[in-house]
């Protein structure tokens, strides 16, 4: 099928990742590196970071699920420390790309993101940077988040809202992600997928998929 649309991932797309934080953060505890991600990826469905994201916990009880689990892993993270660190820097370059995706494609952000958690859907850390996310939210013709559906990334559900949102079939889109993990359901669906490792590299695969100039 031709492409008809492009869904975009939020964090680690058009920002950068929330893990480089992460790593930031265990260095300058002294924790072992990649323990967030390591909670993060235990029972991955109905871990405390899955219930937060789909709505299903408050962040005070992700507080302290989260700082339970940490334990179960010998170390001591609170919850509301690792909300701290997931918002990230804008990426210009892909909003270039973007500006330029949506004049011939329909576009949706799909973005696992937290109730509560900063401003606004990319959870800006500040007004100003929230301000910034606003402007580039509003060139989405559609933003599709975890906390407000009720459902999350690597959920089919997910993707299957997100094309019935944007009237298309999976065949018919274009995702790019940072993680694998959400990238493989979308692929089984029938979607063209992208796993973005760098802006540079994102921009030129997308160039490949859409046959168009991004820069």
């Amino acid at each position: 099928m031709k492409i008809k649309a492009v869904l975009w991932d939020f964090g680690g797309v058009v920002t950068t990742s929330p893990f480089e934080a992460f790593n930031r953060f265990e260095a300058e505890n002294k924790l072992p590196r990649d323990v967030i991600r390591s909670i993060n990826a235990t029972n991955p469905l109905n871990n405390a970071w899955a219930r937060l994201e789909s709505n299903r916990i408050s962040v005070e009880e992700f507080d302290t699920a989260f700082a339970e689990e940490a334990s179960e892993k010998g170390v001591e993270i609170r919850g509301k420390q690792v909300l701290e660190l997931l918002s990230g820097d804008i990426r210009p370059d892909m909003v270039q790309a973007l500006r330029i995706i949506r004049e011939q494609y329909k576009t949706a952000c799909l973005t696992n993101n937290v109730k509560k958690a900063g401003e606004g859907p990319g959870m800006a850390d500040n007004a100003e940077k929230a301000a910034r996310i606003s402007e580039i939210m509003a060139l989405f013709d559609h933003v599709i988040e975890s906390s407000v559906i009720g459902v999350r990334k690597p959920e089919p559900a997910f993707y299957q809202h997100a094309c019935e949102t944007l009237d298309i079939e999976p065949g018919e889109a274009l995702f790019i992600d940072d993680l694998g993990i959400n990238l493989k359901p979308a692929k089984e669906m029938g979607m063209e997928t992208i796993k973005v490792l760098s802006s540079s590299q994102a921009i030129q695969d997308m160039e490949s998929v859409l046959g168009i100039s991004l820069r």
